[in-house]
């Protein structure tokens, strides 16, 4: 069968059961159990009922109808690869997919949904929504999809790393005891753990259960008497080493006994903490049916999980040293190709491969953090490109090439972006491209007094965009973990958003962007850390160290917009590249180092 052919045989199993359970819709988020952004091959249910496989979306499969939601990050790429025939498609944030089902649906209809799949402030809202117009929100036992889907890939049984405190900074039990005292202090009984970073921090614990996210996943619940009920696949830990591990009073359950104790939480009515927006409704429904209290509130392992500690820093500045190195030997290899003119067979997979390559050699190197965005021409401007979702474009035929890409090491998580000159260049192409870097500049100096917020701060990073009407369309900064996901809250840089406050140990991208659709994009990506910094007036102030060391191309700046603060800053920015890296580097990357940071 063909493609069309094989979602459409899809579609019309699931139909077909829905059609048993007397459901007239069913819902199909792209989530697993825990609502993370990366999920396992395994949990891929949008992806094998549509054949679209970008990180954001969600289908609701009808009787005669489907519709498949997406943002726009992902229009061209859901309609090359989800077939028209059978979905309709629609925008994930302009087109609410539960007003519009209730919106095509009569009075008496029964909507299924797995409530694994959910959190518990969707199911809250939908169930209201719904009940409004008469309609019954469905709860099923077994997701439809699920039954028909025989091929589907097992979960992984690698074993579960234990993350030494040499690396973390921190035991496991002090941890667990700073949060349980929290609870006392709140008078809570216990907070319900769903998503695999937070767990995975509290417990010392990595993994290789989800490619690109270092962690073992799992659910936990963590008692105000400092004890824990860990429930993960049982095949992956040697106890007695995990015991050793992670102190006293943890206890390991094989993940389905979850529902067991949840139900005993319940019924001994705890006042449990969760997060209703990260946490499944499966899990709070089952403890409030039973009698459990239920607190809503934020993970309260968030905050200490963003603020890294002294060794997890030390281990974020050697990891950035050697991405540095890595990332180095690979523009001064890209500009050797150029200089040589030898482009046959070499595309945007090509060039990615190869920057893995050199990472490769570079020391507690795992994995990339995130599939590498390596886009030529005109594939740039699209925000979340991903070469592998069709035919690489060639090299050789564009002006401009943008990396966005990242490593996982052992002791740290990195993400870079560069934008380099691999053609003739217009003087657009040099201003907007300095407007960008100007941008970045901005935020990477600023001070701010405690308390101050991302959203605060975003709009230094477009203001010289605004300024000759330009702007981008995505935030200008996301926090990044330690050896985690490189896509960490509660900390943002955004026009909307986290109002949670900057706070020292905070890592940070700093990545303004310009994007001309069709010809061309540009962003310019480090990574910094909140720091104190000394102080000169009244406040004590914070401000952003960089972790990010490599060159930005400085054949893509138009000199005439720079103030005189802005070419200090990008030469002092590449005395400090060439200071750091230089030792580390050797023959003709040592040489192209060497030019690449010369004075402007």
């Amino acid at each position: 069968m063909n493609h069309f052919e094989i979602i459409e045989t899809r579609v019309a199993q699931v139909r077909a059961t829905l059609a048993t359970q007397e459901l007239d819709a069913f819902i199909v988020p792209h989530d697993d159990e825990h609502l993370g952004e990366y999920i396992p091959a395994y949990a891929e249910r949008l992806d094998w009922i549509t054949g679209f496989n970008g990180s954001a979306g969600l289908a609701i499969i009808m009787a005669q109808r489907a519709a498949l939601f997406i943002d726009g990050r992902y229009t061209v790429q859901a309609r090359m690869q989800a077939p028209a025939e059978l979905f309709e498609f629609l925008h994930l944030n302009e087109d609410p997919h539960v007003q519009w089902l209730a919106d095509q649906l009569p009075s008496g209809s029964r909507v299924g949904f797995d409530a694994r799949l959910h959190s518990l402030a969707w199911y809250q809202h939908a169930k209201a929504l719904l009940t409004e117009r008469g309609i019954e929100l469905v709860r099923v036992e077994q997701n439809p999809i699920d039954l028909h889907w025989s091929d589907r890939p097992a979960p992984t049984k690698t074993p579960v790393i234990l993350y030494s405190e040499e690396l973390a900074g921190q035991s496991s039990q002090a941890k667990r005891e700073l949060l349980a005292s929290d609870l006392r202090k709140r008078g809570l009984d216990a907070v319900l753990l769903t998503q695999a970073e937070p767990i995975n921090w509290l417990l010392n614990l990595r993994g290789r259960d989800v490619e690109r996210l270092p962690v073992v996943l799992g659910f936990a619940v963590l008692y105000a008497n400092t004890s824990m009920d860990f429930f993960v696949d049982t095949d992956k830990i040697d106890c007695i080493a995990f015991s050793r591990h992670v102190g006293q009073d943890v206890s390991v359950y094989p993940i389905d006994k979850l529902g067991d104790v949840l139900q005993r939480i319940g019924e001994d009515q705890q006042k449990v903490l969760a997060d209703p927006n990260t946490a499944n409704a499966w899990t709070q429904l089952i403890m409030e049916e039973a009698g459990a209290i239920l607190v809503a509130g934020q993970d309260p392992t968030m905050l200490p999980k963003a603020c890294k500690n002294a060794v997890e820093l030390a281990g974020m500045q050697r990891a950035h040293l050697r991405d540095g190195v890595a990332v180095t030997r690979f523009l001064a290899w890209l500009d050797r190709l150029i200089a040589a003119g030898e482009f046959e067979g070499v595309d945007e997979g090509t060039l990615a491969d190869q920057l893995e390559a050199f990472r490769h050699e570079q020391e507690h190197y795992v994995e990339p953090s995130f599939d590498t965005i390596s886009a030529l021409g005109p594939n740039a401007a699209m925000c979340h490109y991903r070469h592998t979702n069709g035919t690489p474009r060639a090299f050789g035929q564009d002006s401009i090439y943008l990396v966005d890409s990242g490593a996982q090491y052992l002791d740290g998580t990195t993400d870079i972006t560069r934008t380099v000159k691999v053609g003739e260049v217009t003087d657009e192409h040099k201003a907007m491209f300095t407007r960008v870097l100007q941008g970045h500049i901005a935020l990477d100096q600023a001070r701010f007094p405690r308390g101050t917020a991302g959203i605060q701060l975003d709009v230094l990073a477009r203001m010289p965009l605004w300024q000759a009407g330009y702007n981008y369309d995505h935030g200008t900064g996301h926090g990044v973990g330690h050896f985690l996901s490189v896509h960490e809250g509660p900390q943002r840089i955004a026009p909307k958003g986290s109002l949670v406050a900057l706070q020292p140990g905070m890592v940070l991208s700093n990545e303004p962007g310009y994007y001309r659709e069709d010809a061309f994009g540009i962003r310019c990506e480090n990574l910094v850390v909140v720091t104190e910094q000394e102080q000169i007036g009244e406040l004590s102030m914070l401000g952003f160290e960089r972790l990010t060391y490599v060159p930005f191309d400085t054949r893509l700046i138009e000199r005439n917009l720079l103030s005189p603060a802005e070419f200090r800053w990008i030469n002092e920015y590449h005395i400090e590249v060439f200071r750091r890296l230089s030792p580390l580097l050797e023959g003709e990357d040592l040489a192209w180092l060497e030019q690449a940071t010369s004075l402007i």
